[in-house]
């Protein structure tokens, strides 16, 4: 098949919702939402706000099988709240990570995908969203121990904030050209250092520091694959077989990197982030 026959009958990941993507990702016919939207398990507190609440608060868990392996996938619809953690969808995930790593634990080999669209904590549920985020993040360390965990970042919100650690706990991160990861969006840095440090407007800019080709090359993601469901999945599917990165274990490794900046630099765009990181080895 020709590169134009295949983008010709490629199918977007980019535009499917949460639920979609879980049920693309996973073997046909193994799809078993728990907590779903006719459980009713929504925010308590966004009505308090005058917020129109969502049944599954954005976040949709899935367990089914992935070529064979058994899975849970959580998915967060970026479309809602901006992806934003709040308690009960921060919950969903922890939980469905700890029920990942009971049935570990019972002689039942069970893997996880995070398929993260998400600004990070949500700022209506500021202190419960944090506290969900570090059970989610201490989740993730203790699975990974057992089986793997694939965090995937397709866009178009993107990964930032708490979210973006977890992210970079995952055993593997897989990312498209449309993704973003950082720790800070670029509405919340503009705010913080002017538009002269980072202008949130100008996507061009944007991508190329924080996007995810960029990221890929500088060593913060795993695999970087094209906006196709059938080349995404082909992708997570090798990264299930391969050794855990285990990034948060180069931490000296980076903080070299970074220790190289100094204080006094100007704006660094994507050719030296990626002289950066690459250095002498990745």
């Amino acid at each position: 098949m020709t590169d134009t026959e295949r983008l010709l009958q490629s199918r977007s990941f980019v535009e499917l919702g949460a639920r979609q993507r879980a049920q693309a990702l996973l073997d046909p016919g193994t799809f078993r939402e728990l907590l779903g939207p006719f459980d009713r398990f929504m925010s308590p507190w966004l009505p308090r706000q005058g917020i129109v609440p969502q049944a599954d608060d954005g976040v949709v868990i899935a367990k089914g099988r992935l070529a064979g392996r058994n899975a849970v996938v959580a998915a967060i619809e970026g479309a809602f709240q901006g992806g934003s953690m709040g308690e009960v969808g921060g919950a969903k995930i922890a939980g469905a990570l700890e029920l990942a790593i009971e049935d570990n634990r019972n002689g039942i080999p069970t893997c996880a995908v995070l398929l993260l669209e998400t600004g990070g904590v949500r700022l209506q549920e500021a202190n419960l969203g944090l506290a969900a985020i570090a059970e989610i993040q201490a989740a993730i360390v203790e699975l990974r121990a057992h089986q793997p965990v694939i965090g995937l970042i397709a866009g178009s919100v993107g990964c930032f904030g708490g979210m973006s650690i977890a992210a970079g706990l995952c055993s593997h991160l897989l990312v498209t050209r449309e993704a973003r990861l950082g720790l800070n969006g670029p509405q919340v840095i503009e705010q913080e250092a002017g538009i002269g440090e980072y202008d949130a407007k100008d996507r061009p800019f944007i991508w190329n520091l924080s996007g995810g080709e960029q990221r890929y090359a500088s060593g913060l993601a795993d695999g970087y694959v094209a906006d196709d469901l059938e080349l995404i999945r082909e992708q997570l599917l090798r990264l299930l077989e391969a050794p855990s990165a285990a990034r948060a274990g180069r931490h000296a490794w980076f903080l070299e990197r970074l220790s190289r900046l100094g204080l006094d630099v100007t704006q660094l765009d994507g050719a030296a982030v990626r002289d950066l990181y690459q250095g002498d080895a990745r």
